[in-house]
């Protein structure tokens, strides 16, 4: 599946137009399959430890291959990747969840919140600062590490206004976002070894995403 997949993306990167789009339908549509597959899959196990996403089905989850084309430059009418979002409504709801992203060269495991609203990373701010030690145990934890690293995000350039400059976390109180990404070559991983592979780093961002969702729900 994944090999199908990755061929019709690179296809349509080279291809990004609507009549290129239209005479290759099929391979759109057997590469959209394919990927419903994975994503109906992928809930089916996340699920085990994280309840909160039981009941989605993919289409709740697999954001439209199709570009917003209004406000920007590129007029490309075709996203050149396929992602899915799980979280606790799907897509559409704004709360940390756990993402799938399949695009040439570019494909990762990803996780946390991204772009929160205002109110939701103020208050994702007041929960880390209240409660540091947790946040930064969550984030030293071995697999944690194993997989991510450290979190991702846009930041400011200085720190919120509120907070001491002296606190612990403070440059983590710069994040705008609130994410981990781990990227990886699926092309290593055929079949069941995809699954293998993939859910132990969904298992490992677990811990932070009950942080912030936490957080948010206050």
């Amino acid at each position: 599946m994944i090999p199908n997949i990755l061929n019709f993306l690179n296809q349509l990167s080279e291809n990004n137009t609507r009549e290129w789009f239209a005479a290759n339908k099929p391979l759109y549509d057997t590469a959209k399959a394919d990927f419903e597959a994975i994503t109906a899959r992928f809930i089916k196990e996340i699920t085990v430890f994280d309840p909160d996403i039981r009941g989605l089905q993919p289409r709740d989850c697999i954001f439209r291959i199709f570009r917003d084309v209004r406000f920007g430059k590129d007029k490309s009418p075709y996203k050149t990747n396929f992602g899915a979002s799980f979280n606790k409504s799907g897509k559409k709801i704004h709360n940390a969840g756990y993402y799938f992203h399949l695009e040439p060269n570019a494909c990762f495991i990803g996780g946390g919140i991204y772009m929160p609203e205002p109110e939701q990373l103020k208050a994702i701010r007041q929960e880390i600062y209240y409660n540091y030690d947790e946040f930064s145990a969550i984030i030293n934890q071995k697999d944690f590490v194993r997989y991510f690293a450290s979190i991702n995000g846009s930041r400011l350039s200085l720190p919120p206004k509120g907070y001491p400059k002296d606190f612990a976390g403070i440059e983590i109180l710069k994040f705008k976002d609130f994410t981990t990404l781990h990227q990886f070559n699926p092309l290593q991983y055929p079949n069941d070894k995809l699954f293998d592979y993939s859910l132990p780093i969904f298992h490992a961002m677990k811990p932070l995403n009950d942080f912030l969702n936490r957080a948010i729900a206050l």
